[in-house]
């Protein structure tokens, strides 16, 4: 599998669960290469031949209506799933997601892919950030407050807008800077790739040294001062001079 591509991915259905006989309405994914957006998405709403739940439409806002004339899964499976084979899907409540995709699958009688685990790696950020944050609220728009990512557009579920709220969410978790620039805003770096931010720049070994200030007798005396005076407002020796006395 080429764990370096990631799709994350979501869908919203007609309600749940699946055993009842609901269905996808709409797939979202985005796709990222090595932790970078590469602009590539897979989104589609679709005619699920069936009713969506009250609930399920006060979720996603997708009405009954909007989706009489849009395609069937039939008509986009062979494109989704060439679009998620032998990647890393990111998913949040992957159970849930997964248990429809393979249903859709198994409906339309292919049935080699009707467990997409078998040609995809699955992680599940639920999971990992009930791991991460035991006892606290998980849901993606908890994460998104947590991690700092802006979800204020996100006023109804959508897939693919979900999908790139989890993306977010996913890279923050991960730890790793997305948007950190050390080469100037909007400049190349000389090799062809823009300077999107997203690489680190090293400074080379032969630099010049950075230059030491030692602070002269006046500073010295200035600053015992002011760990005195403090030492005195707060009725004992201040953190620095406890410190110190140790060393």
């Amino acid at each position: 599998m080429q764990n370096n591509r990631t799709v994350v991915l979501d869908t919203e259905t007609t309600g749940m669960p699946v055993t009842d006989g609901h269905r996808i309405v709409e797939i979202g994914c985005v796709e990222l290469m090595g932790r970078r957006f590469t602009g590539r998405n897979f989104h589609v709403y679709l005619q699920p031949d069936r009713e969506s739940d009250e609930g399920a439409i006060g979720v996603h806002g997708i009405t009954n209506q909007f989706l009489v004339d849009k395609p069937r899964f039939a008509e986009v499976a062979d494109e989704f799933f060439e679009f998620i084979q032998g990647a890393r899907l990111i998913i949040h409540n992957a159970a849930f997601d997964v248990g429809f995709i393979n249903n859709e699958f198994a409906l339309i009688g292919q049935g080699d892919r009707s467990d997409i685990s078998q040609h995809c790696e699955i992680l599940d950020t639920l999971l990992m950030a009930r791991e991460r944050h035991p006892g606290q609220r998980n849901s993606l728009d908890a994460l998104c407050k947590r991690y700092g990512v802006d979800n204020s557009g996100r006023e109804l579920h959508g897939a693919l807008l979900d999908s790139e709220l989890l993306a977010d969410v996913f890279l923050a978790m991960t730890g790793g800077q997305t948007s950190l620039s050390l080469a100037g805003h909007g400049e190349g770096d000389g090799d062809g790739k823009s300077g999107n931010g997203s690489e680190i720049r090293r400074l080379p070994a032969s630099r010049q040294p950075g230059r030491i200030i030692m602070a002269n007798a006046l500073e010295l005396e200035a600053h015992v001062s002011r760990l005195e005076a403090i030492a005195k407002s707060a009725g004992g020796p201040s953190l620095w001079q406890t410190l110190g006395e140790a060393n």
